[in-house]
């Protein structure tokens, strides 16, 4: 037995694919060969890392973790719901403006990609059906209900997800990243049920061993080293998390102020069935952690996770949205490769051998 060891998914992408992008319009096919040569590249230095799972750095997410799916619909408006953070920057979704709900573009088109050049398995993150939610406006549609938007998102999130794992990914993470600012934005923790509620409708979609396969992702955001939701304590989400019916969980928590508070809540509610990946690197400082750091956090979650349900992972993506240039890919290559490291002496501590 060993202690697994994934990523979350995004890596910055290279200088010159930013320039391209920024220059025009991402979804213009002439860029098909600078995305391709960016992910292979992206996943070749991936493996150097001795990562035993990787992704491909989400680079073709031209515009972000979160709209990958939409962005270029034309049943759409650009002033969406605002994601604030604490740097006093935000973000915007886009706001859905007439039916039907339809994706057009599905991760699986990444995986695919993906699976060609890389030699280890490869994860394939998703966003959430609770996120995506949002883009429905306070306003009804005019003859087209919330309810029938409900209905086409979750096949639209169903398909995508089946498709991924047909595929071969070696995980299907959802990010979740909404369910922390959902405690943020209403305190009451109904908003924060209402989206626990959907994903277990898209969740209970899955076989038991789908679900083995299936993992959910939570932080307090990323995005030019800040976080849109990191007051926010954990013990106003985590107990909602774990009733979710997912096989795998990756949390964030080397950026937590108090660790061991937080492993003992995991423990308090983590299920028999489920494996839970801490976080042990920092995604958004910029100091790069030690092996021997990332030891000894393993070490610490092992004092309150059993071992057998333990994995580690990165806080959060690098680099969730493209244009943040705060993280370098040297930077996030050289954390990664240090979670790789400690992971693998906390497994030699522990007695279970590298991962």
């Amino acid at each position: 037995m060993t202690i697994p060891t994934e990523p979350i998914g995004s890596i910055p992408r290279p200088l010159w694919l930013l320039e391209a992008i920024a220059a025009g319009d991402g979804a213009d096919p002439r860029l098909e060969p600078l995305y391709e040569e960016a992910i292979q590249e992206t996943i070749a230095r991936f493996e150097a890392t001795g990562s035993p799972v990787i992704s491909d750095g989400e680079q073709r997410k031209y515009h972000n973790f979160w709209t990958y799916g939409v962005d270029g619909l034309p049943n759409v408006a650009p002033d969406g719901f605002k994601i604030p953070f604490a740097a006093g920057h935000t973000r915007r979704m886009p706001r859905l403006t007439a039916g039907p709900f339809r994706y057009l573009r599905r991760a699986d088109r990444f995986l695919d990609t993906a699976l060609r050049y890389a030699h280890v398995p490869v994860k394939q993150a998703v966003i959430s059906p609770s996120a995506m939610s949002l883009m429905y406006p306070a306003d009804e549609i005019p003859g087209y209900s919330r309810d029938a938007f409900i209905h086409d998102l979750l096949g639209e999130h169903e398909t995508e997800v089946r498709n991924c794992l047909r595929m071969g990914a070696h995980k299907v993470q959802i990010d979740f990243t909404e369910g922390r600012l959902a405690v943020k934005i209403d305190p009451t923790g109904a908003l924060l049920h209402s989206f626990i509620d959907l994903n277990n409708l898209a969740l209970s979609r899955f076989s038991t061993e789908d679900r083995k396969r299936i993992g959910v992702h939570t932080c307090p955001g990323s995005d030019h080293d800040s976080t849109h939701s990191g007051e926010v304590d954990y013990a106003e989400l985590l107990p909602s998390l774990f009733a979710l019916k997912a096989g795998n969980f990756y949390v964030a928590m080397a950026g937590e102020p108090d660790r061991v508070r937080v492993l003992k809540i995991i423990r308090h509610h983590l299920k028999a069935d489920q494996r839970v990946f801490i976080g042990v690197v920092a995604s958004i400082d910029p100091r790069i952690e030690t092996p021997e750091e990332i030891r000894d956090r393993v070490l610490e979650a092992a004092e309150y996770i059993p071992v057998g349900q333990l994995g580690t992972t990165d806080d959060c993506g690098f680099s969730p949205f493209c244009d943040d240039r705060s993280t370098s890919r040297e930077t996030a290559f050289a954390k990664i490769r240090a979670r790789v490291l400690g992971t693998a002496l906390a497994a030699e501590v522990l007695g279970m051998g590298a991962p």
